[in-house]
């Protein structure tokens, strides 16, 4: 039984090692580790919990200001588009 754990624990730490380099992780499971540990010493989970939360959180603002900034480049190229296009030329009237 405590080898299963153990077993189980190694190959977690493994796996979690690799994501901690995810964005917005580390703070995350910061918050969560304390969250979790003060709603009654369950700090690991917390820390897990708060590692997915955070990283959810930095990949949901990446996606928001990559919107924006693309947004803001069409707008720009819009305006330039507007300044350089030559003026429309009357009808000739007969």
């Amino acid at each position: 039984m405590n080898t299963r754990i153990i077993a189980a624990f190694v190959a977690l730490s493994f796996t979690a090692s690799a994501s901690m380099a995810a964005p917005g992780c580390l703070k995350g499971a910061a918050v969560g580790g304390v969250g979790g540990h003060l709603a009654g010493h369950h700090g690991l989970a917390g820390a897990a919990v708060g590692c997915a939360v955070g990283h959810h959180m930095a990949k949901k603002q990446a996606k928001q200001q990559a919107a924006q900034q693309q947004a803001a480049a069409q707008q720009a190229q819009a305006a330039q588009t507007a300044q350089t296009a030559p003026p429309a030329s009357a009808p000739a009237k007969r």
